[in-house]
């Protein structure tokens, strides 16, 4: 098939009515965004100063981390750069690039949480095998998977699309949405059970595995100690916090793409679009800095150390 690089490039026109609006706009996010990158980082410095943070949990921990910061990269730059832009425009090459960054980081981001929930089930189910199966070596290699899995998915997604003749170039919308721009290409049927296929190996295999992690954890509990079960809650609740949220934003992706746009006002779609990535990484950092308390003490340490003040 004919390559879409007659097409010079998209043009995104969520951004043409904002006005003066794109100064608050543009002050907001930028703030937004240095807060994601600030706190993730100062906890991934956290723990790796912090040698007793060294172990299984804490490694899959900064990988979450990292990867907050990567997926928002894919989107705020662009987002703060059109806010000035008199043609709202991005080159194809770029426009392709952002798709497959931003679904590629969220696919590693359900994978993390699916081995973070992986590592809290060994911990709490099988504790006397913990150092054997969750070693150095094994979570480096899950690490190592989560990434070159996700962006492999991804990749075969997208080298489907990118090779199509489009004969449109505007998108409605705030960055480039693969299922927009999909809707873009010449008398070609884009198959929703190709998109729901990759869909299904990014986010409903990891969350059936992250599922029976925490129905196992469950189990467990309810047959241990109050104070065990206590120690077992409060070491998942971030875990289990962030894949509510992640439930609550696939769920806005879905009825963003499968219902009619006509149906919502524009901000509300805006909205639903960019969910996971506006508030997804802004609140990992405080939710496993305030619940977990290696980290929390850590963080007082580090923070207080050169006043003089112990804890």
């Amino acid at each position: 098939m004919e390559n879409s690089s007659y097409i010079a490039s998209i043009v995104l026109s969520a951004y043409c009515n904002m006005g003066k609006l794109n100064y608050l706009y543009f002050s907001i996010l930028l703030v937004w965004y240095t807060t994601i990158c600030v706190t993730n980082s100062f906890i991934i410095a956290i723990i790796f100063v912090n040698r007793k943070l060294h172990e299984p949990m804490y490694m899959l921990l900064c990988n979450l981390m990292v990867n907050e910061i990567n997926g928002s990269t894919s989107l705020y730059p662009l987002m703060l750069s059109q806010m000035f832009s008199h043609s709202h425009d991005v080159p194809v090459s770029w426009c392709f690039l952002q798709m497959f960054w931003i679904y590629s980081s969220a696919s590693v981001e359900f994978c993390s949480l699916a081995a973070m929930a992986y590592d809290r089930y060994v911990a709490i189910c099988k504790p006397l095998q913990y150092n054997l199966i969750m070693n150095t070596a094994r979570v480096a290699v899950i690490v190592l998977f989560i990434w070159v899995y996700s962006y492999t998915v991804f990749l075969l997604a997208f080298v489907f699309v990118v090779n199509l003749k489009l004969c449109g170039n505007v998108v409605h919308q705030l960055f480039c949405d693969y299922y927009l721009v999909a809707k873009l290409v010449c008398s070609v049927s884009i198959n929703n059970a190709r998109a729901d296929f990759y869909a299904v190996l990014t986010t409903a295999v990891p969350f059936g595995l992250i599922l029976v992690s925490y129905i196992q954890i469950l189990i467990v509990c309810f047959k241990t100690s109050k104070e065990n079960k206590k120690k077992a809650i409060m070491t998942c609740t971030p875990q289990v916090i962030s894949v509510s949220n992640l439930f609550v934003g696939v769920f806005f992706k879905i009825l963003e793409t499968r219902v009619d746009a006509g149906d919502f006002p524009d901000n509300v779609r805006f909205f639903f679009s960019i969910y996971l990535l506006v508030f997804q990484p802004a609140i990992t950092p405080f939710m496993y800095g305030l619940n977990l308390p290696q980290i929390r003490q850590a963080c007082k340490r580090f923070l207080w150390h050169k006043r003089g003040i112990s804890f």
